[in-house]
């Protein structure tokens, strides 16, 4: 499984994005991929998956399809994600 992070760094958000992120990567020992949308992978994340709100968090498989998807401000918990990551 494969934890992805779309965010923009200099938003509104973007500390309490870079903190979450921080301070799960420190609880867990796992690394999300952190993807600005206006970079070129980014933009293409954003596409196949129609992410058009940010931040978004989501686990996707080995074949990139979508286990798991939180969009939004409101973060999810670090248990709920590691849980996706974990299947």
């Amino acid at each position: 499984m494969r934890g992805i992070c779309v965010w923009r760094r200099e938003s509104d958000y973007g500390r309490s994005v870079e903190e979450w992120l921080h301070e799960f990567e420190r609880r867990t020992g796992r690394t999300l991929t952190s993807l600005n949308p206006d970079e070129p992978e980014g933009e293409s994340v954003c596409r196949a998956y129609d992410i058009v709100e940010y931040p978004t968090m989501m686990v996707v498989d080995e074949s990139g399809s979508p286990l798991a998807m939180w969009r939004g401000q409101n973060l999810p918990t670090f248990d709920e994600v590691l849980l996706w990551l974990m299947k």
